[in-house]
């Protein structure tokens, strides 16, 4: 009974919610919840050998002494640490837990949950084993030093295949980002930052094949001008999106030549490179930007009051707006579509239309793995959006389907394999296959995973929690809206 309800979780939600209501308990609703089930766990991830054990002989094998061939090995040529050691399919979660999704920065180990999760994606999704760490990167006068996050990836690269950086605050995070592309000889990843852009641009995508538009000549406002929204602007940019027609805003008006207080701070040049590219007018006021825009791309402070109604209500004909803020977007769809929006998504999986990361990450840094790609270029992530806007179109488009969901079957492994493609193409794989070659270990790598996770499941060895932290959450959720 129990495991039915946990797979029906909506069913037990209550019918006499107004929208808006009904938007506020999920929302307090799912808090509540993993708040009991990580208490009931302890924890969503755990360590077990893939090796087998025979007998004590074994002990001789695994370790002390024939593992002094693996160590000699590797020291000769560093490049066998990937097929020798768990390394190949490793991926490292790092983060310095300072601008953690809505929450801002929550010291160190308050990022575990999320890398944690990350880590629980990447390993269910993407079929690689992930490894959190989370760790303080503050100077001696208490300020986040990037300088420390570089020197902690480099030095802890040789036991990962990839990195991928998480919720490391602006600017320090452009900064991170890029001196590590350049230092370490594996992928380094910042997936708050190309992860979202590839799966916005993704979304975008479909969403304009539904209103007949083109990507180079439709008008977009940016509100946000974060490492998100930054990196998808650029993302689209490079996809084919004119920087002409694109309007990017922060919390002090609208990025443009004329905003010299970005200029004289050079640790914000990747905004200013956007402030160079884009607003060719120098619009400051996002009233004035939206007039027949024909697109509303938020990555801001969470809402739900964040974008008003009447700014919708000024754009062109099929208005398209993602609200992308967690955990509540900027505004709930049925405000935006009663401002007039055709198109709207969220990053939220309770609602249709979700751009979630989790759509890009696991598969975009398989396919790099697979490669064995040295980094993941930009336009590695521009294939990634295409491979998923093309999954999601051979499906079928509605507006209230422009992206596949975390749970259909096929187009992880078809996007990791699209992805080591363009490492081919870029130059920078150093394993080079045929896409059916990819496509095929993506595909058994990705469902050993899930047929791993299910069959512990199965085996009562990862237990159903009880039914009872359902109710209780469900009721502490009905006390607080």
């Amino acid at each position: 009974m129990a495991l039915k309800l946990f797979e029906n979780l909506s069913e037990l939600f209550p019918d006499n919610l107004k929208p808006s209501e009904l938007s506020q308990f999920k929302t307090v609703f799912y808090k509540e919840l993993s708040l009991a089930c990580h208490q009931y766990y302890q924890g969503k991830m755990m360590t077990i050998p893939k090796a087998g054990f025979y007998g004590l002989e074994w002990f001789n094998v695994w370790y002390t002494p024939g593992i002094s061939k693996i160590s000699t090995t590797i020291r000769d040529d560093e490049m066998a640490s990937f097929s020798l050691t768990s390394r190949g399919s490793q991926v490292a979660v790092i983060s310095d837990s300072t601008r953690v999704l809505g929450d801002g920065d929550v010291t160190p180990a308050g990022g575990l949950g999320v890398m944690e999760g990350k880590a629980y994606l990447i390993k269910l999704l993407g079929g690689l084993d992930a490894t959190p760490l989370c760790i303080n990167s503050r100077n001696r006068s208490g300020q986040p030093d990037p300088e420390r996050i570089i020197q902690f990836v480099e030095m802890v690269q040789h036991s990962f295949a990839a990195i991928n950086l998480e919720d490391i605050s602006q600017p320090n995070c452009y900064r991170v980002l890029d001196q590590l592309r350049e230092r370490c000889t594996i992928p380094v990843w910042h997936d708050d930052a190309q992860g979202t852009g590839s799966v916005v641009l993704a979304g975008l995508m479909n969403a304009l094949k539904l209103v007949n538009k083109s990507l180079s000549d439709v008008r977009i406002v940016f509100i946000g001008a974060g490492a998100a929204n930054t990196s998808t602007a650029r993302l689209i940019i490079s996809a084919g999106g004119d920087p002409h027609r694109m309007v990017l805003f922060d919390s002090k008006g609208g990025l443009s030549r004329q905003r010299q207080d970005i200029a004289e701070r050079p640790e914000f040049y990747r905004k200013w490179q956007l402030c160079e590219q884009t607003n060719p007018d120098a619009i400051t006021s996002i009233d004035q930007a939206v007039k027949e825009a024909d697109v509303l791309i938020s990555i801001s402070r969470p809402g739900p009051d964040r974008i008003d109604p009447t700014w919708i209500q000024q754009m062109a004909h099929k208005p398209i707006v993602f609200a992308l803020a967690n955990p509540v977007p900027e505004i709930y769809p049925y405000a935006a579509k009663e401002a007039g929006a055709f198109i709207v998504a969220t990053g939220r999986g309770d609602f249709d239309n979700q751009v979630n990361n989790s759509l890009g990450f696991p598969a975009i840094l398989k396919g790099a793995v697979m490669a064995r790609a040295s980094r993941i270029t930009d336009t590695m992530a521009v294939a990634a959006a295409r491979s998923l806007a093309g999954f999601a179109e051979k499906r079928g488009l509605t507006p209230s389907t422009i992206l596949p969901i975390m749970t259909e079957k096929g187009f992880m492994s078809q996007e990791a394999a699209d992805v080591a493609m363009q490492a081919v193409k870029d130059g920078v794989a150093r394993d080079v296959r045929t896409r059916d070659e990819y496509l095929r270990q993506a595909h058994e790598d990705m469902m050993e995973s899930r047929n791993l996770h299910q069959h512990l499941m199965d085996a009562g060895i990862i237990k159903t929690p009880p039914e009872s932290l359902i109710r209780q959450a469900i009721q502490n959720a009905l006390e607080q809206i």
